[in-house]
């Protein structure tokens, strides 16, 4: 431990350290194939967590970004392995990847915002499958992408050739 208040007491903030769901995936995805980019999904909200005016001025928006739970990850890397488990791609560390078996299991995805029904999103491009916990979702912003080059491994490109 590194002197990381571990509760909101200790911070004065009220803000719990742990991590509720505020909804769901509803995705005609069940497993984790590539080809993603066509795949659409709803997104429900959960209404015990979200107002029904939680939304309002969200359909302003073609993108959003969602934070979601990789609830079926297998068991949690905290060192290196090889990108999905291909011995021709370097061992890296976890912090290196994007692998779902991370130690909070914590997805993040920009996707396409097709439409926004109340507390029902639907949009393109989420790679996260059907029942998937939904943590967040933010607006996405043109000022939050990268500035300046952008680089990355070739082997990253190798993986997310299909991916999407």
């Amino acid at each position: 431990m590194i002197g990381i208040p571990r509760d909101a007491a200790s911070t004065g903030n009220s803000v719990p350290n742990s991590i509720e769901p505020v909804g769901v995936v509803r995705s005609p995805r069940l497993n984790g194939l590539d080809d993603w980019g066509d795949v659409e999904s709803r997104i429900e909200l959960d209404p015990e967590v979200y107002e029904p005016t939680a939304t309002v001025g969200l359909e302003g928006y073609s993108h959003v970004e969602v934070i979601f739970s990789f609830h079926l990850a297998p068991k949690t890397c905290r060192g290196a392995q090889h990108p999905r488990g291909n011995p021709d791609w370097p061992e890296v560390g976890i912090l290196a990847q994007r692998a779902p078996n991370r130690p909070n299991h914590l997805g993040v995805s920009v996707c396409e915002l097709l439409a926004v029904d109340g507390l029902t999103l639907t949009v393109r491009g989420l790679d996260a499958l059907d029942a998937t916990p939904v943590l967040d979702v933010k607006p996405y912003l043109l000022d939050f992408a990268p500035r300046g080059e952008v680089r990355e491994p070739q082997w990253s490109r190798d993986l997310m050739r299909d991916y999407f």
